[in-house]
């Protein structure tokens, strides 16, 4: 027995709303549930690929001349601060030290005896004088003698002849005054000379001493400087020193990586800047590890603009026709030193970055104003003092012992003396 027409009807058009409905009730469960996770992991994070792991690249440069002897460190070794990288052949620096201390020695040496001398020219000064005052009162008796013949001539009680011997006497004197008087002023300008040589100054702050000191230091210091020095801990990146070959100052020697300080150059699109912060979290995964690892860090800054506002070539907008390009800006991320020194990175290696934007109250911008050196080195510090010490043991070795102990001035008194 068929269904009726009415009834085939009507059983299909109970299954198509119960099909309707069930796709209804499909569909409204996809929409919450990617509005659930919109909301609670696409809304208020940006994500990018273009991120790089970038450092400090420290050169390694020559200070002074020579020709290199030993390379102590190849690319991929470990190296730590103030460790010697390259040794120069010393001999010329060692043979124009040696000449300065001859030098600083003599200087103090002309130097005493130019105080010594100022003693004795003094005494000279003083006989001279003395010589000055006989001469005058010889002088002052000849003039009484011819004054008093010459009266007793007109008397007829003195020959021509005795007048005659008294005014030569008194010629005579008056020669000897004026030769004593020109040896007392030579004496007195030898004296003034000498005594402008060490006026204001002892035997170790006198200007000629601390010339002959001046240069010691540099030959000192360039002595020194044929050691080239790592001037941080990390990883010789590339080795341009070879063996035998001869550098000038300035010239590369090699470039050192310190991997503990590095961090990520993350280029986001403009559209994503608008909630990005300073010190926002930040996770991260690299290439080289891939998403078993997971780095954490904090974003450190945003770049004064965009990468390609920078470049060799920036782009020229106004000329010719224009086409659109979504620009990116660099924001920094500064890593989490533990998981850093865990797994560590190289720099170039590439990251992807995702940043919690959730929380505004940070500055866009930048953070605040850098109060002290981010980065500095100590390595290059005790090469001055080193070279003081050595001066003053050259200087005390030329002085008596008595003016040796306790008598050199410290370096910044030489300085001020020098001045």
């Amino acid at each position: 027995m068929s269904t009726p027409p009415a009834e085939m009807q009507s059983t299909n058009g109970s299954r198509r709303q119960r099909f309707l409905t069930i796709l209804l009730v499909v569909v409204l469960g996809v929409a919450a549930l990617v509005g659930t996770y919109y909301l609670m992991f696409v809304r208020g994070y940006v994500s990018t690929d273009n991120a790089y792991v970038n450092g400090n690249i420290v050169q390694v440069t020559a200070q002074t001349g020579g020709t290199i002897i030993a390379v102590n460190a190849d690319e991929t070794d470990a190296v730590t601060a103030g460790s010697a990288l390259v040794n120069l052949d010393p001999v010329d620096a060692r043979v124009m030290l040696a000449r300065a201390e001859n030098a600083l020695a003599r200087s103090v040496r002309e130097t005493r005896g130019t105080f010594a001398s100022t003693a004795g020219l003094n005494a000279f000064v003083q006989a001279r004088q003395a010589d000055v005052a006989r001469a005058r009162a010889e002088v002052a008796r000849a003039q009484q003698d011819v004054e008093r013949r010459v009266a007793l001539a007109a008397e007829g009680g003195v020959s021509a002849e005795e007048l005659a011997h008294a005014r030569s006497a008194l010629v005579s004197s008056e020669a000897a005054l004026s030769s004593a008087l020109a040896a007392a002023t030579e004496a007195g300008q030898n004296l003034t000379a000498n005594e402008a040589r060490i006026e204001g100054s002892v035997v170790a702050t006198n200007p000629a001493v601390l010339q002959a000191a001046a240069e010691l230091k540099e030959a000192y210091i360039a002595f020194k400087r044929t050691t080239v020095l790592a001037p941080a801990t990390g990883i010789v990146a590339k080795r341009g020193a070879q063996l035998g070959a001869r550098v000038q100052p300035g010239q590369m020697l090699a470039t050192i990586v310190p991997l503990n300080e590095i961090w990520v150059d993350a280029n986001f699109k403009e559209a994503q800047l608008e909630t990005l912060r300073i010190g926002q979290p930040v996770t991260l995964e690299a290439d080289f590890y891939g998403s078993s690892v997971e780095f954490h860090g904090k974003v450190a800054g945003v770049g004064a603009g965009t990468g390609s506002a920078f470049s060799v070539l920036p782009a020229q907008n106004a000329t010719g026709n224009w086409i659109k390009v979504v620009q990116r800006v660099p924001v920094r991320i500064a890593l989490d030193p533990a998981e850093l020194e865990a797994h560590p990175l190289r720099i170039g290696l590439s990251m992807a970055v995702t940043v919690d934007t959730r929380d505004e109250s940070g500055p866009a911008i930048a953070g605040q104003p850098a109060t002290q050196s981010r980065y500095s080195t100590t390595v290059f510090d005790g090469i001055e003092a080193e070279a003081d010490a050595h001066v003053q043991q050259v200087i005390a070795a030329n002085l008596p012992a008595r003016q040796a102990r306790g008598s050199l001035p410290k370096p910044a008194e030489r300085t001020a003396s020098a001045r």
